[in-house]
């Protein structure tokens, strides 16, 4: 092999599978990157096994060949060097990095040892535009769970109404929940599909989703694959049955708040100083027309503050974890927010006020804390 590129390009693919490789793994093929150079085309492949990306690059080259290097030792170099980078083998352990007046010699793994690409097998295509994708994916990737013992909930779901020509978008962690739709246009599935996406991979499938105008998501039976332009990126699905989200959707809570989401959210940030760092708890009391929150915490003191409110019922007092909130609010859009309200322990639905830019509806649940 023996390749030059420019630096601010490899800078850029090196960067973008940084959070894809492995860096602390016991297979150390996995903390490094398959580079496959043609003068027909070359790619930078990267995998944790889970999730792969897969990139074409500009290079030219003088030799083909292939070779697994180690993915964050080469991006140190290629950040802080300057000038287009050459690249040689030595032989099939070893490669020579040039720019300019500064040489380094790198160990590498067999291209043959690095993991294969997953066969998708037989699967369906529809195509979307990205923007709203990726909209749909930030409005609720924050509400699945980290590190959750029931494992679906570590992932966000994909459910395709081919019936409805409908894709939504699914959250939750037990104790929130986020949910956002948006209509499907000329999309032909054979059936409803529900795809559970980790919520890692899908959080990294946004980045690149930015600036791309459509994606192409193809549906196999263990594996989603997205089409980003010239970028490739694939990830495991999640086995198992998602929670029935259709059900946690409160649709009788008569008591309704309308307030300033900016305000409500500067509010909530201000008393949550003072509540107990673990639950982060704050009591919301809903009179009329205002909304007070209060916090305390034994050891420190309490806070209060009130923030204007259209309401009209009986006196309410509800507990809630103030960053469940504050994330929901935050990912919200327009001037006003509505909470949908029942009693204290009932789910509390929170939905902005009009449909959000772009169209599709989005709503976020929040079951209370008792207080």
């Amino acid at each position: 092999m023996k390749i030059t590129i420019a630096k601010a390009e490899f800078q850029q693919k090196l960067s973008d599978i940084q959070s894809v490789v492995e860096k602390k793994s016991t297979m150390p093929i996995l903390s490094h990157f398959l580079l496959k150079t043609s003068k027909s085309g070359s790619t930078i492949t990267a995998t944790d096994l889970e999730t792969a990306i897969r990139e074409p690059i500009t290079a030219e080259v003088a030799a083909e060949g292939a070779l697994s290097v180690p993915a964050r030792k080469l991006f140190e170099i290629v950040r802080e060097v300057e000038g287009d980078i050459q690249i040689e083998t030595e032989d099939s352990q070893w490669i020579r990095v040039k720019a300019g007046p500064a040489s380094f010699r790198i160990a590498c793994l067999p291209a043959e040892d690095y993991p294969l690409w997953p066969d998708m097998g037989s699967s369906e295509q529809i195509e979307v535009k990205a923007k709203e994708l990726a909209r749909m994916i930030e409005k609720t990737a924050y509400a699945a769970g980290e590190s959750d013992t029931r494992y679906t909930l570590n992932g966000i779901l994909f459910h395709l109404k081919p019936s409805e020509r409908e894709l939504t978008i699914v959250g939750t962690d037990g104790h929130r929940m986020a949910v956002i739709s948006m209509p499907l246009e000329g999309v032909s599935l054979s059936e409803e599909k529900k795809l559970i996406v980790q919520r890692k991979a899908a959080t990294e499938l946004g980045k690149f989703l930015e600036g791309a105008e459509r994606v192409k998501m193809f549906l196999g039976k263990n594996h989603i694959l997205f089409e980003v332009g010239d970028i490739l990126f694939l990830t495991r699905l999640i086995e198992g049955s998602y929670p029935n989200y259709g059900q946690v959707i409160p649709s009788g809570n008569e008591k309704k708040v309308s307030v300033s989401r900016e305000a409500f959210i500067r509010a909530l940030r201000r008393v949550s100083v003072m509540s107990r760092e673990r639950s982060n708890a704050v009591r919301m009391d809903a009179g009329q027309d205002l909304l007070t929150l209060n916090s305390s915490n034994p050891d420190l003191g309490e806070a209060k503050d009130e923030v204007p409110a259209r309401y009209g019922g009986d006196p309410l007092s509800l507990g809630f974890n103030a960053r469940y909130l504050i994330e929901a609010l935050g990912a919200m859009e327009g001037e006003n927010v509505t909470l949908e309200l029942q009693d204290p322990l009932s789910p509390t639905l929170l939905k902005p006020e009009g449909e959000p830019a772009g169209g599709g509806t989005y709503r976020c649940v929040i079951m209370p804390m008792r207080i």
